[in-house]
């Protein structure tokens, strides 16, 4: 039995990375994938999800969404992912083109089409909250969202934000308050679960595909001597291997202004919700089987 995903999200070069582990696990069937203004403008992240599709040589639809944030101005990270989002590899300039739908229209009928199907959004959740604000009849249709953002022990772009969450706190406040299982891969684990010099180096001689993601990485403005967070792939891993990850089941409350607009604050006692839980949250990662899962996923890929 495959596991049918759908991906929103924001190329970006660990989204890149991630989409290239979902296209290519048997066990995965990805559905769709949606765009979102995130690392780079939407336009941009458009054109790199296809570009990664096309590499493959897969016709999987893609669908361009939201190019801002619902309240909140929009600020990239080109800083870390470079003006194109996905500088480092020509993937050259016959990628091929969107749905003439919007990524909130292809999301509504894709899932409504499948019986069950578990959502892979891996940049700011504009897309979702417009969604389920204009679609709430999805929700029934969704076995679970595997979210990567959010913090509970410090940001990346503020001490106490995380940048997917940061870009759109008032959709991600939206989805957490859906009712829908939700998975949160945060930077409690993405920080944890760096690719290693060793692994980057090794993944430029085992293939082509290889090739291209070394090209990617070794472009990425993000990590640090320990080595570089490929964040969004963390979703991808959770999916194939959740015994590699330590959770939690909190309630999770989404700061939508102030100085910490963007945190996600946790109620790690169950003191304030009457118990209740909306989210099982990562805590915890095997590191090293993520890096030996990575090259050897890569290595089988043709």
């Amino acid at each position: 039995m495959t596991t049918k995903i759908i991906m929103d999200t924001d190329p970006g070069i660990d989204d890149a990375a991630a989409l290239t582990m979902a296209i290519n696990d048997p066990s995965l069937d990805l559905k769709l994938v949606t765009t979102v203004a995130g690392n780079v403008t939407a336009d941009k992240t458009t054109a790199n999800a296809l570009k990664i599709i096309h590499f493959f040589g897969k016709d999987i639809p893609v669908a361009a969404g939201a190019k801002q944030p619902l309240i909140k101005p929009f600020e990239d990270a080109a800083r870390i992912h470079g003006e194109s989002g996905m500088p480092g590899y020509d993937f050259g300039d016959n990628y091929g083109k969107s749905l003439d739908k919007t990524a909130v229209e292809a999301l509504h009928d894709a899932i409504m089409a499948e019986n069950e199907v578990i959502l892979v959004p891996t940049g700011s959740y504009t897309n979702i909250a417009l969604l389920f604000s204009e679609y709430p009849e999805v929700k029934s249709h969704i076995k679970q969202i595997v979210a990567m953002g959010g913090s509970f022990s410090g940001g990346n772009m503020t001490s106490a934000a995380e940048f997917n969450v940061f870009t759109d706190p008032d959709a991600a406040k939206i989805m957490y308050n859906a009712g829908v299982p939700i998975v949160t891969v945060g930077l409690d684990v993405t920080l944890k679960a760096l690719l290693t010099a060793d692994t980057i180096e090794k993944l430029g001689s085992l293939n082509k595909t290889g090739e291209m993601l070394h090209g990617l990485i070794t472009h990425y403005n993000d990590g640090n001597d320990q080595g570089r967070p490929m964040h969004d792939v963390n979703t991808i891993f959770y999916l194939l291997h959740p015994e590699a990850f330590t959770t939690k089941d909190m309630w999770v409350d989404v700061q939508t202004d102030g100085p910490a607009i963007g945190a996600t604050v946790g109620d790690i006692r169950a003191a304030y919700h009457d118990g209740k839980t909306n989210a099982k949250v990562c805590l915890d990662i095997d590191a090293e089987y993520f890096n030996k899962w990575f090259l050897e996923e890569v290595s089988k890929m043709k």
